[in-house]
């Protein structure tokens, strides 16, 4: 019993040690702090070696509070650069060198042969004799039929009726099964411009499909980040019918005009500025976010702008010539990963 009771003993002690071990930097940073609460200022922590690596410290705690003194160090002399930079240029006046334009990923962006030059003899002659050419020449009106996949559920039926309320002559129908093989003969004999049919999966909208009739092309975007119009935070009354304003930015390569201008051909012509409202598809780093905002002009140099929704980001998959085949169909452009996706500054739209 006694050799028990001597093992039992020795076992208590070894926990006992082991908590005084993790008790230790808890009471080293209470001595701490006591010093200056006391008033006596602890010494300044040495400079860091250059060789020195965090990740080598075993205990985690140490290893937490050596990391937090690293960061303020380099915060400290982040700050101390800006300071010295800013005394510099107060000092130099006038003659201060220009600040140096920060490197991004946009601009620092890979060089493609494909980016529109606007004085292109060539370009200018394939838009006057593409599929849009009848719009902007001022022919055709658009007229819009919006879809969804079949048997929608609550959300993408909402975000199609608040499209319809953002695009001037656009019209939701209901799928009921009918393919779009069938759906496309039907919309060209009523005089369709433009076909938009919203995917869903899971009950949430995450495709879009956008046919131009009757000569096509077609292009399949990936649909993420959708908000309604009650999900917008500080959002303003709903639209009025005023025709909107549109701004396409940043598309500059051949494929990116093509899908700029399949996004110009779905709004007419003559914008009403008296609605103040505008529809903007912004494309970065080849996502294009789509945005409705309502401005006012506070005075001569302000501008307050108010989002009205909805809201949604699309990603290019493919672009069909033609109108939709799933089968046949010939492709002018399809998005693959592990061919394109290899260089982070690379952008095809």
């Amino acid at each position: 019993m006694a050799k028990a009771g001597d093992k039992s003993g020795g076992r208590v002690k070894k926990g006992l040690k082991r908590k005084a071990t993790a008790e230790e930097p808890q009471e080293t940073a209470v001595a701490e702090d006591g010093a200056t609460e006391s008033g006596v200022q602890p010494p300044k922590a040495a400079a860091f070696p250059p060789g020195f690596s965090i990740s080598e410290i075993k205990n985690k705690q140490r290893r937490h509070l050596m990391f937090t003194r690293w960061k303020q160090q380099q915060r400290k002399e982040k700050l101390a650069i800006k300071k010295k930079l800013k005394k510099e240029r107060e000092a130099l006046g006038d003659k201060a060198p220009p600040k140096p334009i920060p490197k991004t990923i946009d601009n620092q962006r890979v060089y493609d042969e494909t980016v529109v030059d606007p004085n292109d003899e060539e370009v200018a002659y394939d838009e006057a004799t593409d599929e849009f050419a009848s719009y902007f020449n001022r022919q055709t009106s658009p007229k819009i039929l919006i879809t969804t996949s079949d048997r929608p559920h609550g959300r993408t039926v909402r975000l199609c009726e608040q499209l319809s309320t953002v695009i001037p002559n656009s019209h939701v129908y209901y799928r009921r099964g009918l393919a779009l093989k069938k759906i496309i003969p039907q919309c060209t004999s009523r005089d369709f411009t433009d076909l938009i049919v919203i995917n869903e999966d899971r009950k949430t909208p995450n495709g879009l499909i956008l046919s131009h009739l009757p000569n096509g092309p077609t292009a399949h975007f990936k649909m993420s980040s959708v908000r309604l119009r009650k999900e917008i935070k500080r959002r303003g009354k709903d639209p009025t019918e005023h025709i909107p304003e549109i701004i396409l930015n940043n598309f500059t390569t051949r494929l990116g005009h093509s899908v700029g201008r399949m996004f110009a051909s779905l709004f007419p012509h003559n914008p009403q500025f008296i609605g103040r409202q505008v529809a903007t598809f912004h494309n970065q780093r080849d996502y294009i976010f789509f945005r409705f905002h309502r401005y006012i002009f506070r005075s001569e140099k302000k501008v307050g702008i108010q989002e009205l929704g909805p809201r949604f980001t699309l990603k290019l998959r493919s672009l069909q010539k033609g109108t939709f085949d799933s089968k046949y169909g010939e492709y002018e452009w399809v998005h693959k990963p592990r061919e394109m996706d290899t260089s982070r500054r690379k952008f095809h739209l």
